[in-house]
């Protein structure tokens, strides 16, 4: 993700907060919200920001692989 995409999300996120005040949504209710939305939020960001890397350590269970001895027969 480029650096400047940031300030497009918190622009768009100002624009839903004032937006949501001024149709009347106490800011408790938007601070509950913000709260519940921060973790499914923070994964979302820490997974894109991954670009699809294999996480398994090396590890590669194909069924190919299981189904094979030591001498590489299946």
């Amino acid at each position: 993700m480029r650096q400047n995409q940031w300030g497009l999300y918190a622009i768009a996120v100002a624009i839903a907060v004032v937006g949501a005040l001024a149709l009347g949504v106490p800011v408790g209710t938007l601070a509950i919200l913000g709260v519940a939305l921060a973790c499914p939020l923070m994964m979302f960001f820490m997974m894109r920001g991954m670009h699809g890397q294999d996480t398994h350590g090396g590890r590669d269970d194909r069924r190919e692989d299981r189904d094979r001895d030591e001498s590489g027969r299946p």
